[in-house]
């Protein structure tokens, strides 16, 4: 595994142990008649299994609508029959409020997700037959995550107690990538002597800068190295807290950073 997608991993980790199975490319929301929720978006969900000994699985992608049709992308955690890598395509139907969301074989694990909706929340029952874990069952929760198109301010400290300041200018993409990622483009300014200013490169799951559920990656590039960056949205308190690394230049260090959010929040 290369050190990116180890990051990813370990940041897929941390955001799965906050909250707590291939896939849909793209991402489509048609005009909802009147009377039809708007449901697409970037969601973050989190299960309570019955099962004594189960642990929670959270689901974080996308979620896209034509009408009443559904389908997304999501990527599963806190399960040993799950790899969090792997993109898990859904399909389903919104009927008024209820919704019913089927997902992809993994495994020979397909999981159902029923419940009612609204435009920025779900509650409902999960199920898995076949397979590894193969008769879970429970609650799930779900939240759908604003558009992070907003400026942030950061903090920045190094393993050595060395701090700078950033201010970045972001914005997000209003489809998303076949892994259910959006990506995040943007400019950033620092007030380091390393470097002044860099660009936020967009990307997905695999490299550069996006957010899926409340995993925020940034990939920066400045004059002076590549500044990247994995944290995890909090919404009560509108601050992304996460780890930094600096390389390929003069001033390579690793270290925490704290961004907050400006004003929250754009659907």
């Amino acid at each position: 595994m290369n050190e990116r997608a180890g990051s990813i991993l370990l940041g897929l980790s941390a955001l799965f142990a906050l909250s707590g199975c291939g896939g849909a490319g793209g991402s489509y929301s048609a005009p909802s008649p009147q009377g039809v929720k708007n449901i697409a978006g970037n969601w973050q969900f989190s299960t309570a299994s019955s099962m004594t000994g189960t642990s929670t699985l959270t689901l974080a992608g996308s979620i896209n609508q034509s009408d009443r049709r559904i389908r997304g992308a999501i990527h599963v955690g806190g399960s040993t029959c799950f790899d969090r890598m792997i993109t898990v395509g859904l399909t389903g139907t919104l009927n008024g409020s209820d919704l019913l969301l089927t997902s992809s074989s993994v495994d020979g694990q397909v999981t159902t997700v029923t419940g009612t909706v609204s435009d920025t929340s779900f509650t409902g029952t999960y199920h898995i037959n076949g397979g590894c874990a193969d008769g879970d069952q429970g609650s799930v929760i779900g939240t759908r995550v604003p558009s992070i198109a907003m400026q942030l301010q950061g903090i920045f400290t190094s393993s050595g107690h060395a701090t700078f300041d950033a201010v970045l200018d972001i914005a997000q993409t209003g489809t998303s990538s076949s892994d259910g990622s959006y990506g995040i483009t943007g400019t950033a300014t620092f007030n380091t002597s390393c470097f002044g200013a860099g660009m936020i490169k967009s990307g997905t799951l695999s490299s550069g800068s996006f957010i899926l559920g409340s995993m925020v990656a940034l990939e920066v590039e400045t004059g002076n190295g590549t500044l990247t960056f994995l944290g995890t949205l909090n919404g009560e308190t509108s601050e992304i807290d996460g780890d930094f690394t600096i390389s390929g230049g003069t001033c390579n260090s690793t270290g925490t950073a704290i961004l907050s959010v400006s004003s929250l929040w754009d659907y």
